[in-house]
């Protein structure tokens, strides 16, 4: 059986044969084949999340239970003597937290859900296996879940976790109640005494982050997606232009693109649907914009926008969210008076506290785009910036230490300092040959203001003897869960000791 359907889509036609999308344009060449074997999630009661304490995991868990399955997990940093405050979160939700021991994974599971950094050798994946457990992958239940709903998909190499938020919080401000999977926590929810990153909406709408890392940003079939940007991050670009032009071809009805990002603006559909910084290509077009403290402002179509955060990217994400929002039926003036109230999300230029009129901020920057916008974004607050990094493991660095060390250089001022510390090693077997102390002596050869301190605590009395009143401490990385704890630590130690 074979059934087609026209989407409006510049005379794209889909078909559906045989478990696969065949998506051709109006000249009949075929833009992607997809195999589509998805298994309808709502077959199953019991879920079993391994890694559940993960930012993916935990809020595709909580959006599974949300639905009334039942839901539990595991993770190596459960510990029976002390709780994790996600650990918490979860079990006030319902959902059984266990250590990654197997010991909770037996036949009243239906499904066992793992990442691709899960390994065959896990003694759950093990234990179920020899169960019969049915396993899918995180990203194979998120398609299950977005297939069954209309879903918004934010993709690109940055800002995703910021647009799906401002999305969301857009949408419910203007009474649409729609649901959300993120990759961060955002700050009006976890001000419920929730992580943060899912939420179950009564409204039409489901806002999901689109991963290309793992490439599974291919399994998702939205009905309106967004490209942010095409940088290099994780994947060549080449690659990533693969995968990013499957997420194009794959969306039903339209597909947004920032006109400002020479890369992403090729995979335009229409320019109607777009949004850029000063570009008169696009429909929805930022300008004039200013920072004053933290808060940015600028001018589209007409109207005056303000948000209360930091850095010039976070206008390109709002402008975003506005162009995304207006294709799900809100109209500008709505977005314009939505993004005033807009809280934010966990570990994106937040602020950590300020005293002896410095301040301490906490940033999930992990690539060379990200850390110089964040640094960018705090050198209009502080008359220096003290930034910090630390690498979120050995492979990314050795894939990016060169743009690291050339656009970090680039965008630092002369007063500006760039910290580095030891790569954070969370396991496995995995090649040491590009190192922190090895960047940092590289930049340093080229004339960069930067300190290398192997372990990051020895860098506290540093900072306390250096830094000043006006100054900024910015502090970057991912992966790591004490990062957070190490930013309040900074802050009690080098600014209120």
């Amino acid at each position: 059986m074979k059934a087609t359907s026209q989407y409006p889509k510049e005379g794209r036609e889909v078909a559906f044969f045989q478990n696969t999308y065949v998506v051709k344009d109006c000249n009949n060449l075929i833009l992607n084949v997809n195999i589509f074997n998805m298994i309808d999630y709502n077959q199953f009661n019991h879920f079993f999340f391994v890694g559940i304490a993960g930012t993916g995991m935990s809020a595709i868990a909580q959006y599974i239970r949300g639905v009334g399955k039942k839901v539990s997990g595991s993770d190596r940093l459960f510990s029976a003597s002390e709780k994790m405050l996600i650990q918490s979160q979860l079990e006030q939700q319902g959902i059984e937290c266990h250590p990654q021991d197997a010991s909770g994974v037996d036949n009243t599971v239906d499904v066992l859900v793992v990442s691709t950094a899960i390994e065959e050798s896990n003694v759950e994946l093990q234990k179920a296996r020899s169960l019969g457990i049915t396993v899918m992958k995180r990203s194979e239940l998120l398609a299950s879940i977005s297939s069954l709903c209309p879903t918004i998909a934010v993709g690109g190499t940055s800002g995703k976790s910021t647009t799906t938020a401002m999305i969301f919080h857009i949408l419910r401000e203007c009474g649409g109640d729609p649901s959300i999977i993120s990759g961060a926590g955002l700050v009006d929810l976890q001000e419920k005494g929730l992580p943060g990153n899912a939420w179950n909406g009564k409204g039409k709408w489901l806002v999901i982050e689109a991963d290309e890392s793992d490439g599974s940003i291919v399994n998702y079939h939205p009905a309106i997606s967004v490209l942010l940007n095409v940088d290099r991050d994780h994947k060549e670009a080449d690659e990533l232009m693969r995968l990013f032009s499957t997420f194009k071809a794959n969306t039903t009805e339209k597909f947004i693109v920032n006109q400002s990002h020479s890369v992403a603006k090729q995979l335009s559909m229409n320019t109607q649907y777009d949004f850029g910084v000063e570009n008169e290509d696009a429909r929805f077009s930022g300008s004039n914009f200013k920072q004053e403290g933290f808060s940015i402002s600028f001018d589209s179509n007409g109207l005056h926008y303000t948000l209360p955060l930091i850095g010039r990217h976070n206008m390109e994400n709002a402008l975003a969210a506005i162009a995304v929002s207006n294709a799900a039926g809100v109209s500008a003036e709505q977005c314009c008076e939505a993004l005033k109230s807009y809280r934010g999300i966990y570990r994106r230029t937040q602020v950590v506290g300020s005293a002896k009129g410095c301040w301490v901020i906490d940033d999930f920057a992990h690539n060379p785009s990200e850390v110089v916008a964040a640094i960018k974004a705090c050198q209009q607050v502080g008359k220096r910036v003290w930034a910090w990094f630390q690498p979120h493991g050995f492979g990314p660095l050795r894939f990016m230490h060169e743009e690291l060390e050339t656009d970090v250089q680039k965008c630092l001022r002369s007063d500006d300092c760039f910290l580095l510390s030891d790569v954070y090693y969370a396991g496995g077997t995995v090649s040491r040959d590009v190192t922190s102390d090895m960047v940092a002596k590289k930049m340093e050869s080229n004339g960069a203001n930067v300190r290398f301190f192997a372990d990051r605590n020895v860098m506290l009395p540093f900072l306390k003897t250096n830094v000043q009143s006006g100054d900024v401490i910015l502090i970057m990385g991912a992966r790591d869960n004490s990062l957070t704890d190490f930013a309040k630590h900074i802050y009690n130690e080098v600014l209120t000791d």
